[in-house]
């Protein structure tokens, strides 16, 4: 089961870069800028953007948690705060491989899992 996650990982991290490469080729960098005035605007889209942004802070209030709020794990959680899955995907498929698949250390750290 642990093989099937981490290929849909490979996965989504390959599409998402791929997408995103696409988008960056036709519209640029200004990611920010569309992010927050489709928020400002108050429409569906900027209804998903902050839906998608608590599950971004989430992400990272996860990742800080799992290594126990050190300076590198809140580093790592603001990576996953800004990165959002592309940087999820790949923190995911590094941390499976450390843990030899154990799912109670993947989602709770090493040391929390064995208590």
């Amino acid at each position: 089961m642990m093989n099937a996650f981490r290929v849909f990982l490979a996965i989504v991290f390959a599409t998402i870069a791929g997408y995103t490469g696409v988008v960056v080729a036709h519209h640029g960098w200004g990611l920010f800028s569309v992010f927050f005035g489709d928020m400002a605007k108050l429409g569906w889209a900027g209804q998903f953007n902050l839906d998608f942004t608590c599950m971004l802070l989430l992400s990272g209030l996860w990742v800080s948690f799992r290594h126990r709020f050190s300076a590198a794990g809140v580093l790592l959680g603001l990576c996953a705060v800004v990165g959002g899955a592309t940087f999820l995907c790949v923190y995911l498929l590094v941390q499976s491989l450390r843990v030899k698949g154990d799912v109670a250390s993947l989602l709770l750290g090493e040391n929390r899992a064995s208590r």
